[in-house]
């Protein structure tokens, strides 16, 4: 946080909460699709930005709906272990710093 950003938080009425803990094995953005796109990824080589994007492009349209299914549905499962330890699954998608007023 830039030290203006802090003055000006310290000059209002919000009270600054620390990040919630944060739990690798519940991170939404990176539990079915990014493993297997990081593992793909490690065998290509791209000269250029253009040729990524269209890779990339081609390896998503070429998984099957299956692929697709499988992470929904293991979707279930973190949301049932989230609830289960936390109560909700808000503090798992909140962003560095929470606000509430003074």
């Amino acid at each position: 946080m830039t030290i203006r950003t802090r003055e000006l938080l310290d000059g209002s009425e919000w009270e600054l909460f620390g990040h919630p803990p944060y739990s690798t094995d519940l991170t939404p953005s990176d539990f079915h699709l990014f493993p297997h796109m990081k593992t793909w990824l490690a065998t290509q080589r791209f000269d250029d930005d253009e040729e990524l994007h269209v890779g990339v492009r081609a390896w998503l349209k070429f998984q099957a709906a299956t692929f697709y299914d499988d992470g929904i549905n293991k979707l279930v499962h973190r949301y049932d272990k989230c609830l289960n330890l936390y109560g909700d699954c808000s503090a798992i998608f909140q962003l560095n710093v929470s606000f509430k007023c003074k």
